[in-house]
């Protein structure tokens, strides 16, 4: 499992960012606090607090392709 935290402030982004994480196969959760929902939930996405940087969880060890693909949404 990998975890990145990545910051989705507009609406176009979280739509941009589903497009992305749904054309691969990994189980991908998006944690802010105690709340996790899947990352590919564009509702369950807009659940959250967005105000702030979430936990994207990719469970799958090789996922180099999708953190090249979502850079832009990466923060440190």
């Amino acid at each position: 499992m990998k975890a990145v935290n990545i910051k989705l402030s507009l609406a176009e982004n979280v739509k941009s960012f589903v497009n992305i994480v749904n054309r691969y196969a990994y189980d991908v959760d998006l944690r802010a606090g105690r709340h996790v929902v899947d990352a590919k939930s564009i509702l369950g996405i807009f659940s959250l607090d967005l105000s702030k940087p979430v936990t994207l969880e990719i469970y799958d060890d090789n996922c180099d392709d999708l953190l090249e693909e979502i850079k832009s949404f990466v923060v440190n």
